[in-house]
């Protein structure tokens, strides 16, 4: 019998996970059920992907530097990649308001609703922390954010998935570095991280081998913990316009993917589909990174050199998905309160978003951290902060399961935009079973 392509085992363990949650809601003891017993089995699962995150990051990146042999080639990498990086993220922005401004969401809430909301989530202490913590970031130095790059401990940054850029601006360093003593003297580093990247990416294969019951657990506990349903159906058409919007901005990757890279956007899909299941599934870019990156060279095509590098500069600072939410939530919460937008506020919310997507990147709960600094660029009253919030934190959840899908699928769209430009796109990519090395290893046997 086939075996079921890991895609549809993933999808598979989703809708049991939704279903069983359904099912447990019916029950008081139901979701002290799934919090106990079915949770953490998701939760081992995010941890592990976690857990080599950085492993990853730091051989594959040293690896694809110290492959170059060219310090040129990775500047016209670097260079690609950022710039393509911010056109993504003000596309994206620009579709934000365009069906914001187009739909009015939030001209069809009422001041009931609108109590409500505030009456139970005002004083909601995550969102009294997103407001502190936008508070601190706005009180940083214009180039606060790029000293906050340069870790002063490698390793202390090693420690923290929170400083993955810290990490990257250590890596690049230190692969730069190599390409520039004797061939001799760098070999055994390369060696070595060339052996440690494979031996990490077989750890990713293996740790996919849980993903359609992680899935199902944490799936089964985002719904068992969803909100009131009644509130969630007064916010059903600002929900629908953050999705219009992503699923556009999707249309907008596979159009690109099409004409740039020639490829069948249906296929680059298809190759990716796990990726964007674990980033609906965990909700975060930085755990989805590993398989990330497994999908876009194994599967997609695209060569080592630009993947180490496009993929996990993305996972911290390409925010296509979030950028896009917080163009529509901003609008929706003026829309909501009656505060009046002109033009111009809006061109400093494109501008606003777009910084604050580079800036936010390494706090936990950036997303709302982003809206805090992206509402208060276009004047909105500080006292009412919590209350705009509070209007659209009933179904953040499920959005941003929806806008960390779009992020992760707008890093490997990039990634084979770059790679497509430089001439590092292979047309059969090689992949690789986690199980392809036992008989060679004879541990067929000794297992």
């Amino acid at each position: 019998m086939k075996k079921l392509a890991l895609h549809w085992q993933i999808l598979i363990g989703m809708l049991v996970g939704v279903l069983f949650g359904v099912l447990m809601g019916q029950f008081e003891w139901g979701a002290e059920f799934v919090k106990n017993w079915i949770k953490p089995f998701g939760t081992i699962f995010i941890k592990l992907l976690k857990l080599i995150a950085v492993p990853l990051i730091v051989a594959s990146l040293i690896k694809g530097i110290s492959d170059l042999k060219d310090i040129s080639k990775f500047r016209n990498i670097g260079f690609r990649t950022i710039s393509i990086y911010i056109l993504t993220t003000v596309v994206a922005i620009s579709i934000g308001l365009l069906v914001v401004n187009v739909f009015k969401p939030g001209e069809g809430i009422s001041e009931q609703t609108i109590a409500k909301l505030t009456e139970t989530y005002a004083g909601n202490a995550s969102i009294n922390t997103k407001v502190q913590t936008a508070a601190q970031q706005q009180a940083a130095g214009p180039l606060d954010f790029i000293v906050n790059m340069v870790p002063d401990n490698a390793l202390s940054a090693m420690t923290q998935n929170g400083r993955m850029l810290e990490v990257i601006v250590f890596t690049i360093f230190f692969g730069i570095c190599m390409l520039l003593v004797k061939p001799s003297q760098a070999k055994p580093l390369k060696d070595f991280f060339d052996s440690l990247n494979e031996v990490i990416l077989k750890m990713v294969d293996i740790i996919m081998l849980a993903s359609p019951v992680a899935v199902f657990a944490l799936l089964a506990n985002v719904v068992v913990t969803a909100g009131d349903p009644e509130i969630l159906q007064k916010l059903l058409i600002y929900g629908g316009v953050v999705v219009l919007g992503l699923f556009t901005m999707i249309i907008f990757y596979c159009i690109l993917i099409a004409v740039v890279a020639k490829k069948s956007p249906f296929w680059f899909l298809k190759q990716i589909s796990p990726a964007q299941l674990l980033a609906f599934s965990t909700s975060s870019s930085a755990a989805t990174l590993p398989v990330t990156m497994e999908r876009v060279e194994e599967h997609v095509g695209v060569d080592k050199e630009v993947s180490s590098f496009v993929l996990p500069v993305g996972a911290t600072v390409n925010m296509d998905g979030t950028s896009l939410y917080q163009a529509v939530a901003a609008v929706f919460i003026a829309q909501a309160l009656s505060f009046p937008l002109e033009f111009g506020d809006q061109l400093t919310i494109v501008l606003t978003a777009l910084l604050a997507s580079i800036g936010s990147a390494a706090v936990p709960g950036a997303g709302m951290v982003m809206l805090v600094i992206v509402l208060e660029s276009i004047g909105f009253p500080s006292d009412k902060l919590a209350v705009g919030l509070a209007l659209i934190f009933a179904v953040d959840r499920p959005l941003d399961m929806l806008r960390t899908t779009v992020n992760v699928t707008g890093d490997a769209t990039v990634s084979v935009l770059v790679a497509k430009s430089v001439g590092k796109l292979h047309k059969n990519p090689q992949e690789k079973k986690w199980d392809e090395n036992l008989e060679e290893n004879d541990l067929v046997d000794k297992l």
